[in-house]
């Protein structure tokens, strides 16, 4: 029970302005690591760090539906890289042509080569039959364990620790390996490990795959389809009065410095 006077709250206020240069660099430099792990474990401390990260997620009703499963034995992590190769397999045959070539020439996952893989998991029965705010949409635990591995994902970019988010498996199979509940869904399986050298722009980007969408067409104002009415990009790092790079610009001359993490 709260028994200060001001019933919790605390004074708040804008971040430095260091601070919160820091919070959008993080944010835009993140990037979904495959292959440039380096072999070095991560330190216990660092690990608790990443998952307190982790665990001071918003999640609805305050049911804080994850749990951690850290995976670092070489034999469990072979298991699940063979059941991501098989599920990989299929998923190449549902593209065609020139497409199904490139998705093959993709490194997808890097099970294999960090030293740490962590399944993040959402248990759909914490808070009880009836969860405050999840009552008309049921699908708010999973949204909120997203929440947790985003912000495990930007603490660990702070760390100079590179993430990789595997999806393609199925999800039977990795429950049957890890002894995970029926009740319990798996969100991800994460690949983790220090990085020196990465993409400065997503690997699938650099690759070919999809480009960035220009964020002025994803947003909408009073309605959906009603465009808003601004002429400028701006980037989330840049402040206002400097104007974005425009389309097809080098945005950097230099190779990513050591310890960043990049998708």
């Amino acid at each position: 029970m709260l028994t200060d006077a001001n019933g919790g709250l605390a004074a708040a206020e804008a971040f430095s302005p260091d601070e919160r240069e820091a919070v959008y660099r993080a944010i835009e430099t993140r990037r979904d690591v495959r292959d440039q792990f380096l072999a070095d474990p991560l330190p216990d401390d660092a690990v608790m760090r990443l998952l307190n990260a982790a665990h001071r997620a918003p999640s609805v009703g305050f049911m804080q539906p994850w749990n951690f499963v850290l995976v670092r034995q070489t034999e469990t992590r072979e298991r699940v890289w063979q059941a991501f190769s098989r599920a990989n397999d299929e998923a190449a045959l549902m593209f065609d042509g020139d497409r199904q070539a490139k998705y093959r020439s993709l490194k997808l996952e890097g099970i294999r080569k960090a030293p740490l893989s962590i399944c993040v998991t959402c248990d759909r029965t914490r808070g009880g039959a009836v969860v405050l705010g999840r009552t008309h949409n049921p699908d708010m635990d999973v949204y909120s364990t997203v929440c947790a591995v985003q912000n495990l994902w930007l603490a660990a970019r702070a760390e100079g620790v590179g993430v990789g988010w595997v999806s393609i498996f199925h999800e039977s199979e990795i429950k049957a390996i890890l002894g995970i509940p029926d009740h319990v869904v798996i969100v991800a399986w994460l690949c983790l490990g220090y990085v020196d050298r990465l993409y400065q722009e997503p690997e699938l980007a650099v690759k070919g795959w999809r480009q960035r969408l220009p964020l002025e067409e994803l947003v909408f104002e009073e309605g959906w389809g009603t465009r808003r009415k601004t002429d400028t990009a701006i980037s989330c790092s840049e402040p206002a009065d400097r104007p974005a790079p425009s389309d097809g610009e080098d945005r950097s001359t230099s190779p990513p410095e050591a310890g960043t993490s990049a998708r």
